[in-house]
């Protein structure tokens, strides 16, 4: 009832294995990230920012903004998440089209460092070539703009990664 009234998303695994055995159990996100600090008695930007749920609550928050713009856009949903039995974790895999996958690691700091990209790019390399990674973070106020990370996996602000999606 929760999925089907829009409160929650339940994110399927990818199961396009990539040579790797994986975790087949789907993520749920609360899509309503005013709730999810309500419920937490999280009311003010300060108590967000020190909170142990900001990372999981941006990642909700990305993932709700990512289905919306699909819905939108008048196409189907197509949110997945990857996670293999070794560890290796990326929040979202979004099928591109014909044969492309975005993948997306969501990161809560405004500051991104490349360290942030290693499971995004060794999917990348698992994948060959038929992938591109993206570290999604709030950005600022200034107009912060997209950076390379590694080869193969950019930083962008949420902001830029919708325009993106269209």
């Amino acid at each position: 009832m929760l999925e089907v009234t829009g409160q929650i998303a339940l994110v399927p695994p990818f199961f396009e294995s990539f040579r790797k055995r994986l975790t087949r159990s789907p993520k749920i996100y609360l899509l309503d990230s005013g709730l999810a600090c309500h419920l937490l008695g999280i009311e003010t930007d300060r108590q967000l920012s020190r909170s142990p749920f900001l990372g999981p609550l941006f990642e909700g928050f990305v993932a709700s903004e990512i289905i919306k713009q699909q819905v939108n856009a008048g196409r189907r949903r197509e949110l997945y998440h990857f996670r293999d039995q070794q560890g290796l974790e990326v929040d979202f895999v979004v099928p591109r089209r014909a044969d492309e996958l975005l993948l997306i690691e969501a990161k809560a700091s405004r500051t991104v460092r490349p360290a942030m990209a290693d499971a995004l790019l060794r999917l990348v390399r698992a994948a060959r070539g038929r992938t591109r990674g993206v570290v999604v973070h709030p950005g600022d106020d200034a107009g912060t703009t997209a950076s390379a990370l590694r080869p193969g996996v950019r930083a962008l602000p949420l902001g830029k990664l919708l325009d993106e999606l269209r």
